[in-house]
């Protein structure tokens, strides 16, 4: 299995807005999306298919992002196993986004990562990857400046 930092560490803190849907082999047309959880840059649109991200225990998360997307260095304080349904998602290890240094995940391909590695990710094409891990979900980004939720720094 390849090591992979997905981050739809993919993800979520949920909101309440996103219930938990039908089984981990839900169609993607079936899921309820909406937009991914404040912690994710802008632009990621999310569906729960099992579990509830919130709270202890399993849960399946699938993610959207559009081409170009990229998830910062950051981590999560449990594993993570990705598995890319369309698209092809690249990843890295490290505390510095590096493109050059991704490798890529194509549809079909699964990838672990272990709680507190330091990861990165992009979407090449429009990619949507299956999250599959235990919440409640967390991710913590390497530079603080990189979260989304912090207020932008006053010049």
């Amino acid at each position: 299995m390849r090591v992979l930092l997905a981050s739809a560490s993919l993800f979520l803190v949920l909101t309440p807005a996103l219930p938990a849907q039908g089984t981990p082999t839900a169609k993607a047309d079936s899921l309820q999306w909406g937009p991914a959880p404040a912690v994710f840059p802008a632009g990621a649109k999310m569906a729960v298919v099992s579990g509830d991200p919130s709270k202890p225990g399993p849960f399946v998360i699938q993610l959207a992002m559009p081409d170009g997307y990229r998830l910062a260095p950051h981590f999560h304080p449990t594993a993570e196993t990705v598995e890319v349904k369309q698209g092809t998602f690249l990843y890295a290890m490290g505390d510095t986004f590096d493109l050059a240094k991704t490798k890529p995940m194509n549809v079909g391909e699964k990838g672990s990562i272990p709680a507190n590695v330091h990861h990165y990710a992009t979407a090449k094409g429009a990619t949507v990857v299956a999250v599959t891990s235990t919440g409640p979900f967390a991710l913590t980004y390497v530079n603080p400046a990189d979260n989304p939720q912090q207020p932008a720094a006053k010049p």
